[in-house]
């Protein structure tokens, strides 16, 4: 395989059909950002509506901007503008509370709807909270119990008895960035009488997802990675429409209620997406959200997926070659169509290599024990970064400067 210099790269992102978005963000010339799958970069939009929410709503015109700048129905519209990210139809998606909250919810709500089913299952490779909610929610449950797929069964598919209520799944892997085949793992799910719930927080804003399509029943996604909506930015949650009407969540706050300006005694649920909300939400973090989602509204996402496609099987071949033999070994899925839009890298040196790495101003992270993750958001990312990018890890490699001193693991970090 010929490798393509740097006059070839250059040339892919004057090709590139997304490249005049990347003036829109926020960037560092002295860095090139791959960390987008933890926080994204900010946008310009979104500090603008920060600024104009706290300057002339929440100042000017205080309690009038509930109705009067549209603060209530925030959650909705922004939930709608996801929604077309996402393949849910209008009506479907509400943004609220943070991704563990919604877990919480979704997990209840499932539960209930299958009466008589006691199992969750979820993934042992998932990301912390995920299980750390899942045993919150058995918990609640007498005779619930959680089944983790690689510890009591070797794959989902093969754990769906008829015990099993709920299934709780990542579509893109935090650490590997490996991809699920949503519609084929949905339908397996529901054959076995159980119900669907979909993490997308690797997934949203980084390529195409197709809730309604795949015939999902819940999901839920974080807003601060892909969609760039900022540090601790509100969650969002998924309720198929067929479930609407029956699904039951347990944090039924005043935000979540049919008439929630009756300031009625007792609780009657919203029969539409918003019974999912709990209480007031963080308005000033909504209209960050909403500025970081403007972006969105001209993006094909199959050209979104085309350059993502692209920027992750650059950096492998480029990193394969330029640094082999240098104890890099990859994590990730080596076909294209099962990789999300983040690489992985085994070294077992992974923590000083990132630190190294980041002081060469390439900003990527580490997950224990030993791997060096990269993210990829096409939205503002060029190809010529994938390769400084490299020629950054190869020098490292190389030189063996990790092994500076100030680069070595603090005892407190685990």
């Amino acid at each position: 395989m010929t490798l393509p210099d740097r006059t070839a790269i250059e040339a892919m992102d004057a090709q590139d059909p997304l490249r005049h978005l990347r003036d829109a963000f926020i960037l560092s010339p002295d860095e090139v950002y791959l960390d987008g799958n933890s926080l994204g970069v900010p946008t310009r939009a979104a500090q603008e509506e920060l600024l104009r929410a706290a300057r002339d709503e929440w100042a000017g015109q205080l309690i009038r901007s509930w109705n009067g700048a549209g603060w209530f129905d925030l959650p909705i519209e922004l939930g709608d503008r996801i929604g077309r990210l996402i393949g849910a139809a209008p009506g479907q998606v509400v943004v609220a509370d943070t991704t563990s909250v919604n877990i919480y919810k979704a997990l209840h709500a499932a539960m209930a709807l299958r009466p008589g089913r006691r199992t969750i299952v979820a993934e042992s490779g998932s990301f912390p909270t995920d299980l750390y909610i899942a045993e919150g929610v058995v918990s609640t449950l007498p005779g619930a119990r959680l089944r983790l797929e690689g510890v009591d069964g070797p794959a989902i598919e093969d754990m769906l008895d008829a015990d099993v209520a709920a299934v709780l799944v990542n579509h893109v892997n935090y650490k590997t960035g490996a991809l699920r085949d949503m519609a084929a793992l949905t339908a397996r799910i529901q054959a076995a009488g159980a119900i669907a719930v979909w993490d997308l927080c690797h997934s949203a804003g980084a390529l195409p997802v197709e809730l309604d399509a795949a015939g999902a029943d819940f999901a839920v996604g974080c807003t601060y990675k892909y969609l760039n909506g900022g540090p601790g930015a509100p969650a969002f949650i998924y309720v198929a429409r067929r479930h609407q009407g029956q699904a039951r969540q347990p944090l039924s706050g005043w935000w979540g209620h049919a008439r929630p300006f009756a300031f009625e005694t007792g609780y009657e649920g919203d029969p539409g997406i918003r019974r999912f909300q709990c209480g007031t939400q963080p308005i000033l973090s909504m209209r960050a959200l909403k500025g970081a989602l403007a972006i969105w509204d001209g993006v094909d996402m199959a050209a979104l997926r085309a350059k993502s496609l692209a920027l992750t099987e650059l950096f492998i071949q480029l990193v394969e070659a330029r640094c082999a033999g240098l104890g890099l070994r990859l994590e990730s899925p080596r076909e294209p169509a099962r990789r999300g839009s983040q690489v992985a890298f085994g070294h077992d040196h992974a923590w000083p290599v990132m630190q190294a790495l980041i002081a060469r101003g390439v900003i990527g992270d580490f997950r224990a024990p030993s791997t060096l993750r990269f993210g990829f958001a096409p939205l503002y990312l060029r190809h010529v970064d994938v390769l400084r990018a490299v020629e950054a890890l190869e020098e490292v490699l190389k030189s063996a400067s990790w092994k500076d001193p100030r680069f070595a693991r603090p005892a407190a970090v685990t």
